[in-house]
């Protein structure tokens, strides 16, 4: 019973005090509900459910917390981090649900306008591994309008009153909820605006935990704004028809502004969309229809239904991606279990009860049948069928109220779609008169037309259902528009072009095409009669367990007790037959040979196998020994047990033989297993062993035969493959490749002259640092270093040359000559000059051949750090100096013109570092970085086959190597 004020009944010590308890050990308690089904599911490996019930405001979404609180306390002993998630997830989801689907209304200030169904996946350790939430029939005209008294969903209130100022700017909202249509009605109601935002920073918090990004939150945020914006747009008639098609214009423009903008949409297809709609001819031509006044404000409501039915159908979705049993294999970490929680709309009778407390009300006629089916019907039948003799209890069946709704054909369903798909115009004045001629007789409609003198019905408006909760009167004005819940094609192709990846995923039917003939979709009843049908059907295939939740007054008031009223609710729940049955009936009923599988073990003419004439015979033994035949009765083909006392007693002498019972078949196949494995090792052992001789001396017969010929010249083995070794010749084949490397090594570079090696190890290092990088750096010709004194090179000054050497050999004391090649250069000052270069192995020089190659700049090598060159064939060359200028220089003036001496130089100049144990860098790039008094420059090179030698161009502090190229 809901008590409207927070008692002491529920936490930690309330959850020790029921957590392993039998259902008859403590006083009624949800917890005690919630631990019969856990038990249920874990001992027993049943799918359970609980189901609750009762009218809106009795408390049907706090007791489902309390029963989700009890399974996540009890669960995950173990600490299991991803255990900790689905619990973290499953909690929070409440939270965030509420917001989304929950309002106030006059009989309940928290009233989930949902429907809500949640499956608990558990392991075989009774640990939660995820879920599954299915939701029923949002009340969206919540949206557009509310009664008196009442508010629309907590979400619109929440993100008024708790956002920060800087958010509410961007969304172009203020904090007054009365100065949105959708939220004037409930502005008066809302509540303090420190309760508000509480509330909004704890489903923020909830959507965090649960996994929803901060673009997402951000999305669903601009998403509720859109549509307190579109609440406000009016429409008016014009004179001129320009961009507003059919005479009609928005009254104030700014808000279809900050609804394309919040939905990330053009602002011409939205104004477009809300003025008009576009229509296929029959030959698939395209026709744009202005609207008129009534049907632009119908086509915007509509609109603003849809978006927020889509935005909580998303939010359940995304809760369901993230509360998924994932990488569950049934071979490996065997079945599922599953507990079901309901929690769904409760009987609701409303001064004006329209198409929702229609359905609402049918959803409640579904599950009322149920629980007769399940705890009343069935089991007297199964009492009779049994031959246990059993005195009937007369309950009221509910078939003929469910019958009515959903009869094919004829029911009130059937006839509302039959009404929506005629041609025509039908009107809601005649689906009611449809109605009153299908059902003149039935004992459960009536209507003003058949009842002419009960005027608390409006001719031409109402019919009444005597439900089995009472009579309600519906209003049929809007029966034929939600069941049909037409939505434009234009706003599904406006939202699904949203550059918002958020909304664009909640409009995949926005790709059809206007043109593509489809099927009729299914009616909103409809769709809401399959999806009961299809939740009835899952509840009858689990175990029930029942939480009837009892309002005790009208008013909401703590501690006032309506005796009427509970008496009513009593009545109408079927309690006090369920009350009569269960005092008549027994508590438990299994069949012979399931009773004797689980208990044979605690008697000793039934351990293992019994020798007796049937398993009913062997089953009475058994509870002769134990002296519980008084309270059993023996049926056709079952036991049925009448106190839960007897159950729990079979259990305790079953619980302490167990463990006596496991050790033994533990011990007896642990040995089993040792003595298995022992044997399948020896054999293992055995062949590992003799399988690796043979791989051994398989592979070593290998090599010796490949390499016979490897002493051959002039390749000396080059060519020869080298078997793959077994793992453990791993070691041993790479110590011998290692070994074979240099003794082949060793065979080449004996047959090489003294006087070459200078230049292979030249060429060596300008392998290493050129390979792969250059197209081609010179390594087929012979390196002949020193070209400035070569007469074939320079044969007009090499004697010049040679004096100078002489000269600079006598003043530095070098010991010789890396490399000597003409140059061009170009300086910091874009000019570009003839120069010649010259590397000992003490400095860089740079020379000017025509002034008897003076020097102009000498260089320390030790303060050479590197040098860049292209990937080309050009001969640019940037040398690197640590505090100094970069020097640019081309090779040029060669014998013969354009020959390749880049890789040369860098072989030259590698080698002597290596030599030296200096690291030199050198880098290969077609765009080469340099540093000249501080300023840093780019050089690059730019074929021109014209060129007929090469030249700098220097343009906005770059240079550029005009090459001539073949």
């Amino acid at each position: 019973m809901n008590p409207y004020q927070e008692l002491p009944l529920y936490g930690p010590e309330a959850i020790a005090k029921y957590q392993g308890r039998e259902l008859y050990e403590r006083p009624p308690h949800l917890y005690a509900v919630a631990n019969a089904a856990y038990r249920a599911m874990k001992h027993r490996s049943r799918d359970t459910c609980i189901v609750i019930s009762g009218e809106s405001g009795a408390g049907k979404t706090e007791a489902s917390k309390h029963i989700m609180q009890y399974i996540a306390a009890v669960t995950n002993p173990s600490q299991r981090a991803e255990v900790d998630r689905v619990k973290d997830v499953l909690l929070k989801s409440t939270c965030v649900l509420e917001a989304f689907g929950n309002a106030r209304t006059n009989r309940n200030h928290n009233s989930s306008r949902f429907g809500k169904y949640m499956d608990i996946n558990f392991d075989f350790k009774g640990d939660p591994i995820g879920g599954h939430i299915h939701s029923y029939l949002l009340e969206k005209s919540r949206v557009l309008k509310q009664h008196v008294g009442e508010r629309n969903f907590h979400a619109f209130y929440q993100v008024l009153r708790g956002c920060e100022d800087t958010e509410l700017q961007d969304l172009h909202l203020q904090r007054n909820p009365a100065l949105y249509n959708f939220t004037r009605q409930g502005a008066g109601l809302s509540a303090l605006e420190s309760d508000e935002k509480s509330h909004y920073l704890a489903v923020m918090e909830a959507m965090r935990v649960i996994g929803f990004s901060p673009e997402e939150v951000g999305s669903v945020h601009r998403i509720l704004a859109a549509i307190l914006h579109l609440g406000n747009v009016e429409f008016v008639e014009t004179e001129a028809a320009g961009l507003q098609q059919g005479h009609l214009a928005v009254a104030e423009e700014v808000l279809v502004d900050h609804v394309a903008e919040l939905t990330a949409t053009p602002r011409e297809l939205v104004l477009r969309c809300l003025l008009s709609r576009t229509v296929a001819s029959g030959g698939r031509e395209l026709i744009e229809k202005g609207h008129t006044a009534a049907e632009a404000s119908y086509a915007r409501d509509a609109c603003a239904k849809a978006v927020y039915q889509r935005l909580f159908e998303w939010v359940v979705n995304r809760i369901n991606c993230v509360m998924e049993a994932r990488g569950r294999d049934p071979r490996r970490d065997g079945k599922d279990t599953v507990i079901g929680v309901l929690d769904i709309y409760g009987f609701e009778v409303f001064p004006v009860n329209s198409f929702e407390q229609f359905c609402i009300n049918y959803c409640n006629e579904k599950l009322q049948q149920l629980f007769i089916q399940l705890i009343l019907k069935q089991e007297q039948e199964e009492y009779e069928r049994e031959g246990i003799a059993w005195q009937s209890v007369d309950y009221f069946n509910n078939a003929t109220i469910v019958d009515l709704v959903e009869r094919p054909h004829r029911g009130v369903l059937a006839v509302l779609d039959e009404a929506c798909s005629a041609a025509g115009t039908i009107t809601d004045r005649i689906f009611l008169q449809s109605l009153d001629t299908h059902h003149r007789h039935h004992p459960h409609y009536s209507s003003r037309q058949l009842c002419p003198t009960d005027k608390t019905m409006e001719f031409g408006r109402d019919f009444r259902i005597k439900h089995y909760a009472g009579d309600v009167t519906y209003s049929v004005e809007g029966f034929i528009d939600k069941n049909r819940d037409h939505l434009f094609q234009d706003f599904k192709r406006l939202l699904y072009n949203s550059s918002d990846p958020t909304l664009r995923t909640m409009w995949p039917d926005g790709q059809q095409d206007i043109t593509e003939v489809t099927k009729r979709p299914l009616t909103a009843g409809t769709l809401f009669k399959n999806s009961m049908v299809a939740l009835v059907e899952n509840l009858a295939s689990k175990e029930p367990f029942y939480v009837r939740c009892i309002k005790p007054n009208e008013d909401k008031v703590a501690g006032r007790l309506d005796e009427d009223h509970c008496r009513h609710q009593v009545s109408y729940l079927g309690l006090l037959e369920n009350v009569r049955v269960r005092r008549a009936g027994f508590a438990s009923r299994q069949p012979y040979p399931r009773f004797l599988l689980r208990y044979k073990m605690t008697c000793e003419y039934t351990w293992p196998n019994h020798l007796l004439g049937s398993d009913r015979a062997a089953v009475s033994a058994l509870l002769e020994q134990h002296g519980l035949q008084g309270d059993v009765a023996f049926g056709h083909s079952k036991l049925f047990i009448r106190s839960p006392q007897t159950l729990v007693t079979l259990e305790q002498s079953r619980a302490r033989l167990i463990p006596i019972i496991v050790l033994l078949l533990q011990k007896a196949w642990r040995g089993t297993l040792a003595r298995w494995r022992c044997r399948r090792l020896r054999a293992v052992y055995t062949i590992m062993r003799w399988f690796r001789r043979h791989k051994v001396r398989a592979h070593l017969a290998e090599l010796q035969r490949r390499f016979q010929a490897a002493r051959q010249p002039p390749l000396y083995g080059r060519d020869l493959v080298w078997p793959p070794p077994p793992a453990v010749l791993q070691p041993f084949q790479d110590t011998c490749h290692v070994l074979f490397c240099r003794w082949r090594a060793r065979q080449l570079v004996k047959n090489i002259p003294p006087s070459d090696m200078a230049q292979i190890k030249a060429k060596v290092a300008a392998m290493g640092v050129l390979q792969e990088l250059r197209q081609d750096w010179g390594c087929r010709r012979a390196w002949v270093r020193d070209y400035l004194s070569s007469a074939t090179d320079n044969p007009t000054a090499s004697g010049l040359f040679a004096e100078r050497l002489k000269a600079l050999r006598e003043k530095d004391c070098f010991g010789a000559v890396l490399f000597s090649s003409h140059v061009r250069k170009v300086n910091r000052f874009h000019k570009s000059r003839d120069r010649a270069l010259l590397l000992t192995d003490r400095h860089l020089y740079k020379l000017d051949p025509g002034r008897q190659y003076r020097v102009m700049r000498a260089v320390p090598l030790e303060a050479v750090t590197g040098l860049s060159v292209t990937s080309g064939r050009d001969q640019l060359v940037v040398l690197h100096a640590r505090g100094q200028d970069d020097l640019v220089v081309c090779l040029h003036r060669s014998r013969p013109p354009l020959d390749n001496r880049v890789g040369e130089l860098v072989g030259v100049l590698a080698a002597y570092c290596q030599g030296t144990g200096r690291a030199l860098e050198v880098r290969v790039s077609d765009c080469i970085p340099l540093s000249q008094r501080g300023t840093r420059r780019l050089v690059s090179v730019e074929p021109k086959p014209e060129q007929p030698e090469p030249e700098f161009r220097c343009s906005r502090g770059a240079f550029t190597l005009l090459w001539p190229s073949c």
